[in-house]
């Protein structure tokens, strides 16, 4: 284990450790390149499950002895994206990354990864402040691209929030850098962003519209992650209008795609809305399957699993059965508290209330 390491070799001129050399050199070599759900090794990536630990001992020894050494902390920021993506939690690493000189080359890109982290338990509001951070730090160094990818980010932010009409803005004035930039592809992220939005801000047949964008704009091969993505919401606006057929049509094509490449993500997603869409139909066992099935998707993210507890919640309220409602709240609000997410558990104590009221 790395923790021994750190306290023997660290008094010792670590830099000079051949040992702790050639450890640095083999896990910071498998997070040299950013995840991306399309290419073939994202699911190799997922070693950071079993490995994560001894990851951060090691870079919290080296960004001890090395602090300005840009490589360590692009590390860092991909660390950060492997749990992100694998495993959410959050890291001894945050003072430091916040004690950064704030013209540090790389200060931006990790507090961006930090947000992620954040925001992965459910903190929306510390993810918005090191989300702000970052967007003023990439302004002031005229970075348009991440700029505009800090603005969608914010723009996720203020959906959870329910600041709809501010989301909506924040991401159109990231399409539109994108346009300027000739990116197609982010563009399409931009839209996906967009039509959630709108479906949020109740105006369907523009988020629709944005939705049908965004797979157009996609090429015909490659980023079926995004298409799968454009799917799934597509599948959400027509369960919202009521069309649970086309709903179901939508969300079976984004469930396929993301079975296909093993997207645990969208594969909890796409079961969490299959199941509003059988409640709505009045098959609530399917409804309870689908929401199971989800739970085995978000086996790494204990903030999912407190999302469906609360939807099953929920769901047993409404179908009368009151002391099974009451008793999966609870576990929901348990899960809530101990992560932090202050406007889920807020929530999920007034559904408490209801229950016994």
């Amino acid at each position: 284990m790395l923790a021994p390491l750190r306290d023997h070799l660290l008094p010792k001129d670590p830099k000079s450790s051949p040992l702790l050399c050639m450890v640095k050199e083999q896990y910071f070599t498998r997070m040299s390149s950013e995840i991306d759900p399309d290419e073939p090794g994202h699911r190799e990536s997922r070693w950071i499950v079993s490995e994560d630990v001894n990851v951060e001992h090691l870079l919290d020894v080296f960004t001890t002895i090395d602090a300005s050494s840009e490589s360590v902390w692009d590390a860092c920021a991909n660390f950060m994206d492997h749990l992100h993506r694998h495993k959410a939690r959050l890291v001894i690493l945050t003072p430091k990354i916040e004690g950064l000189a704030d013209d540090h080359p790389s200060k931006p890109r990790c507090l961006s990864g930090l947000s992620r982290l954040f925001l992965s338990v459910g903190n929306c509001a510390e993810e918005e402040r090191l989300l702000t951070e970052a967007l003023k730090l990439y302004k002031e160094r005229e970075d348009d691209r991440a700029v505009a990818q800090t603005l969608r980010r914010l723009s996720g932010t203020s959906q959870i929030t329910r600041l709809y009409k501010e989301g909506i803005r924040q991401v159109e004035e990231a399409l539109e850098i994108f346009k300027q930039l000739d990116d197609s592809v982010e563009q399409a992220k931009c839209l996906i962003h967009l039509a959630d939005l709108l479906h949020l801000d109740d105006r369907p047949n523009a988020a629709e519209d944005a939705a049908s964008r965004a797979i157009d704009l996609l090429p015909e091969t490659g980023k079926k992650y995004l298409v799968c993505q454009s799917h799934r919401i597509l599948g959400k606006i027509h369960r919202s209008e009521g069309d649970t057929a086309e709903a179901t049509r939508h969300l079976e094509i984004a469930r396929e795609t993301a079975s296909s490449f093993g997207w645990d993500d969208q594969l909890f997603l796409v079961h969490f809305t299959l199941a509003y869409v059988s409640f709505d139909e009045g098959r609530f066992n399917d409804a309870h399957k689908h929401l199971d099935d989800a739970k085995t998707h978000a086996a790494d993210s204990t903030y999912y699993l407190g999302l469906t507890m609360m939807t099953q919640a929920e769901f047993w309220y409404k179908q009368g059965r009151l002391g099974e409602a009451k008793s999966e709240a609870l576990r929901a609000a348990e899960v809530f508290e101990k992560l932090g997410a202050a406007e889920d558990l807020e929530e999920s104590r007034k559904f408490l209330q209801d229950i016994e009221s």
